[in-house]
């Protein structure tokens, strides 16, 4: 059985879950899959770590392939995120839907959670800076430094979790009250792309071509991204 090597950002984790096994079932081709936030995997792949694909945010992949890592026909963009605020199962959703909203929201709760190294951390600190409540939000944050900022509403740590839905998506025993206004953000876009020292280069752009296609629509979908 082949084996293929994908580091992919914690964005599509869910997705890529149900998408290796069906590949899997359906072609025999084994997916070695390794998850973590685009910045950790950016530093680890500068550092030399082998892979045959990755998944990363569009910026990142730009700069992979800009520094030769990834060859640059094969980049597929792959799906868009938003970032969204999720609640702990069976507490009552407060209004997020516009600016005003989501300020009074975020001033009232007693802690936010919000990733350090996540592209949906670095843009929560920025939202916040802009809206200019970054020294009331971050005197009582909990700011997660990698991982899955809804965990904090189950252990009771935080009152609102901050990150992409789909990541939000990922934790049993939360419920997700929606995205951040639109307007208030730039969607993520996860791209896809054949390492340039693939070990197995034509089974990764087989995989690519296959998780760039039509039949993956409805699960990104169904984990919180927007094909």
């Amino acid at each position: 059985m082949e084996n293929l090597r994908m580091l992919s950002t914690l964005g599509l984790m869910g997705a890529m879950r149900s998408l290796s096994s069906a590949y899997q079932a359906a072609t025999g081709v084994r997916i070695d899959a390794d998850f973590a936030p685009t910045l950790a995997l950016l530093k680890r792949l500068r550092e030399g770590e082998a892979a045959d694909l990755v998944i990363l945010t569009r910026e990142g992949l730009d700069e992979m392939i800009a520094e030769g890592r990834v060859v640059a026909g094969s980049a597929a963009d792959l799906a868009r995120s938003y970032v969204g605020i999720a609640v702990r199962a069976g507490q009552a959703h407060p209004g997020i839907g516009s600016e005003a909203a989501l300020r009074g929201t975020l001033l009232a709760a007693r802690s936010v959670a919000y990733s350090r190294l996540g592209a949906s951390g670095v843009y929560f600190a920025q939202l916040i800076v802009r809206m200019g409540i970054a020294a009331e939000i971050n005197a009582k944050a909990t700011v997660v430094e990698q991982g899955f900022t809804a965990e904090r509403l189950v252990s009771g740590e935080a009152d609102l979790a901050v990150q992409q839905i789909s990541e939000l998506k990922q934790v049993g025993g939360i419920e997700v009250v929606g995205p951040i206004p639109h307007e208030l953000q730039t969607p993520a876009v996860f791209s896809a792309g054949r390492m340039a020292a693939a070990a197995h280069a034509d089974a990764a752009d087989r995989l690519l071509r296959y998780l760039a296609s039509p039949e993956t629509v409805p699960v990104l979908r169904q984990s919180g991204l927007e094909p």
